[in-house]
């Protein structure tokens, strides 16, 4: 009796081995999400944020320096080319105009009074010659005649030219004294003051800019000042269409137009050492609401790529692997599982693997390559696959795979480890979950 129960508890004890082989055969190594190659319209985006500015606008500054007497315009007024804006006290720049008016008439009574002169010293000598061909002067009395007439013409000409000149600076001055009158450039909406009347008007210099008096902005035609990527502003290119969202406007969005690529570099210092390399880019609102004001903050998405009805595989199923895959990367069994592993395999239409080099020494070139694993009937395989534009979910597939294929798409985690031939189970959440396109994506 005690025999047989011995041999009972043997019995057993093999049983629960063989079931636990058995069971641990087909037992899988990962939980995975999963989703299928379908057909898809694709849109590839280029999102940014910045600022809505006018088209024109114009900076007024002060020509000359002075105090501002007078303030024509308020802030958000709207005025025409040519309006009076404002006016700077005028007093020192009259008097300059009218002291190089006395200086002109003072000169030209010089003139009359030097050309006089030269009429008498002119009389002189030709009268002295005559009496030198008598014989009743002498030779030196001729030269120095002569010499008297050449100084009141060198006199005159004096006059002359230093009437020029005061003439030249009375036209520089009325040109000062005009420009204490300041008019509107262009026509548009004062967008800025930053002056009232009694302040000092300050001019510009080489190396310090003058005070900004004003701006005056066409509010017409606004754009959308964005700062792009280096990465991806070689997707940008003029005339491309953009949505964009102003957040003053939340309800609504606006179609604008690329119409400017910046060519060089915004840099910003993100670290102590890094810098950030951004491109600013122009987008023309079509059109424009009524009460839109510079400087609002926006964003915009500029459609770079447009793929209807391409094969799209989701973002998250795609890695990348050295290929062709290296020994650890490929999951192998032993024994009847490795049989009945690549048995599977075959039969679920994954091409064989590749005979491993009869020498460790032999080296293979190896890249590292996009792709995804495929899964089928549990078992996964790694395809290399060749990506075109990325969507807002999904990546354009140009080859490597076919519609309906079931791939891995996570979790991240577990789809950076995983093998190729490994067997894996998807998890509950993806089954039954279907795509935009109503399909299955379990």
């Amino acid at each position: 009796m005690k025999r047989i129960i011995i041999i009972a508890g043997i019995v057993v004890v093999l049983g629960l081995v063989v079931f636990s082989v058995l069971k641990g055969r087909d037992q899988a190594e990962a939980t995975v999400e999963s989703g299928r190659i379908r057909t898809a319209d694709l849109t590839s985006v280029v999102s940014s944020s910045g600022t809505i500015q006018p088209k024109r606008k114009v900076d007024v500054s002060a020509n000359a320096m002075g105090t501002i007497v007078h303030l024509a315009v308020a802030e958000g007024q709207r005025v025409a080319q040519g309006d009076l804006l404002m006016e700077i006290d005028p007093s020192e720049y009259a008097a300059q105009v009218q002291a190089l008016e006395a200086s002109i008439a003072s000169a030209e009574a010089d003139l009359r009074l030097s050309q006089a002169s030269l009429d008498k010293a002119l009389s002189d000598r030709d009268r002295t010659g005559k009496l030198f061909d008598e014989g009743l002067v002498t030779e030196e009395q001729v030269v120095t005649a002569r010499t008297n007439a050449r100084v009141e013409q060198a006199r005159v000409e004096a006059a002359r030219h230093r009437i020029t000149q005061y003439r030249a600076n009375l036209s520089k001055a009325r040109h000062d004294l005009d420009k204490v009158t300041i008019s509107a450039p262009m026509a548009g909406v004062i967008t800025r003051l930053n002056v009232e009347e009694g302040e000092n008007a300050i001019m510009g210099t080489l190396n310090n800019p003058g005070t900004v008096l004003l701006v005056i902005a066409d509010l017409g035609t606004m754009e959308a000042w964005v700062e792009v990527d280096e990465t991806e502003v070689v997707k940008v290119e003029l005339g491309q269409e953009a949505s964009i969202t102003i957040d003053a406007f939340p309800d609504e969005d606006f179609v604008g137009h690329v119409t400017e690529i910046g060519n060089s570099p915004i840099r910003s210092r993100t670290g102590s050492s890094g810098e950030a390399v951004d491109f600013e880019v122009k987008i023309t609102l079509d059109q424009a609401p009524a009460n839109i004001r510079p400087g609002l903050s926006a964003k915009a998405e500029v459609t770079v790529a447009d793929r209807p009805q391409v094969l799209a595989v989701p973002l998250g199923a795609v890695t990348v692997r050295d290929w062709p895959l290296k020994a650890t990367d490929i999951r192998r069994y032993k024994g009847r599982r490795a049989r009945a592993q690549a048995a599977s395999l075959e039969d679920l239409g994954f091409e064989p693997r590749p005979a491993a080099p009869d020498s460790a020494t032999v080296e293979i070139e190896r890249e590292e390559t996009e792709g995804v694993f495929v899964l089928r009937d549990g078992y996964v395989k790694f395809v290399p696959v060749e990506l075109g534009i990325a969507g807002e979910n999904d990546f354009e597939i140009l080859s490597g795979l076919e519609a309906d294929e079931t791939v891995v798409t996570g979790p991240f985690r577990i789809l950076r480890e995983l093998k190729d031939g490994a067997l894996v189970k998807t998890s509950k959440k993806d089954r039954g979950r279907r795509g935009r396109d109503g399909s299955d994506e379990s």
